[in-house]
This record gives structure tokens, C-alpha cells and sequence, in this order.
């Protein structure tokens, strides 16, 4: 759908462009973004490779085995219903993990990964348990340390001090994540074993 309305969107605006003669404004606008957008794509990929293969490192040398170990008891509260050692406690931490270090797109194929271990573990295909739930809460509102690709996105934009919004967005994602738990753990209690 989402599709449609900004093909919509394009369009309207390439024919009110046309209606009102500005046909070479609407071809300069084109060929600006176009160009802004492969520069923004290329400036992004270098950190994307860079924080994708430390994540790739860090799982093949162990040390998301040792995270996991040392957060264990926060993901028995949060996960209660996961058992220990399964594999969706892996894929949630490297998810997390990703999220932490603000790196949304490699996060979400471990966002997936982890969604299936535990569709698994479900007993009812067709609803959500509270893990997944509070998982989609977590993964959504996730306390980022380093917020990798908007600090890339506000450098390839020509920000002068692209790491200045940092101690916001902690600000904003730890009082995201803590508001989401919270929501979570109180559904939980009140929908009998399942968040509706």
C-alpha cells in the first residue's frame, strides 16, 4: 500500500511540476536526489561493513556466547518462558547486540532469526507469546551506545558534529525500553499467560 501512495505522491508532484511549467525544476530536483541518495547509500555502506563484520567476529570468537552468559539472569526475566540454552536466547542477544551498537539493518535478520526460534516454542501459531511481544517491544525501542547509522546518515549529510544527538538518544531509548517493559510485564499479568 505504502508503495502506491508514494508513486501517488511522485507523480502528483512530476504533473503539478509540468501544470505549472517548472518541468526543468522537477528534472533538477531528480537528478539532485538521485545523486545525494547514491552518495548517502555509499557513505553508509563503509560502517555498515565495518559494524556487520565485528558482529560476524564477535560470534565466531565466542564473546556473544560470554554476553549471553553475563545477561542471563535479565533475559530469564525478561524471557521467562524461553528455556535455558535455546536458541532464540542467542539470536535475541545478537539482535540486542546490533541494536546496542545501532545497527538497525544488520540487526534484523537476528530479529527474524530469533522471531522464528521462538514461533517454535509456541503453542499457538496464531498468537503472540509475551516473549515475542516483549522481544518486538525490546527490539523496537532498543537503548542504542552507538547510534552507528544516524551518525553515518548526519555525516554523509555534511553535519559539522554528526555524535552531538548521542546523549539524547540514550535519553530517548532507555526511557523507550523501560516504558515498553514495563507495558509488557503488565499485559502479561493481566492476559492470563498471553499479551492480546
Amino acid at each position: 500500500m505504502l508503495n502506491y501512495i508514494w508513486f501517488g505522491m511522485l507523480v502528483f508532484g512530476i504533473i503539478v511540476g509540468i501544470l505549472n511549467g517548472r518541468v526543468d525544476a522537477v528534472t533538477k530536483a531528480v537528478v539532485d536526489s538521485s545523486k545525494s541518495a547514491v552518495e548517502l547509500s555509499i557513505g553508509l555502506l563503509g560502517i555498515m561493513c565495518l559494524w556487520t563484520g565485528l558482529m560476524e567476529v564477535a560470534e565466531k570468537s565466542g564473546i556473544i556466547r560470554i554476553i549471553s552468559r553475563g545477561v542471563r539472569p535479565i533475559l530469564k526475566f525478561l524471557f521467562p518462558g524461553i528455556p535455558k540454552g535455546h536458541p532464540a536466547l542467542g539470536a535475541i542477544v545478537m539482535n540486542l547486540v546490533a541494536n546496542f551498537l545501532g545497527l538497525g539493518n544488520a540487526a534484523t535478520p537476528l530479529g527474524l532469526k530469533a522471531m522464528s526460534e521462538m514461533q517454535k516454542l509456541n503453542r499457538n501459531k496464531e498468537t503472540a507469546t509475551n516473549e515475542m511481544s516483549m522481544f518486538l517491544v525490546l527490539n523496537t525501542s532498543c537503548i542504542q551506545l552507538v547510534p552507528a547509522t544516524v551518525i553515518a546518515v548526519r555525516a554523509a549529510a555534511g553535519s559539522k558534529n554528526p555524535t552531538e544527538i548521542i546523549g539524547t538518544i540514550w535519553f530517548a531509548t532507555i526511557c523507550a525500553s523501560i516504558a515498553g517493559i514495563i507495558t509488557v510485564k503488565i499485559l502479561s499479568a493481566f492476559g492470563r499467560g498471553r499479551v492480546r
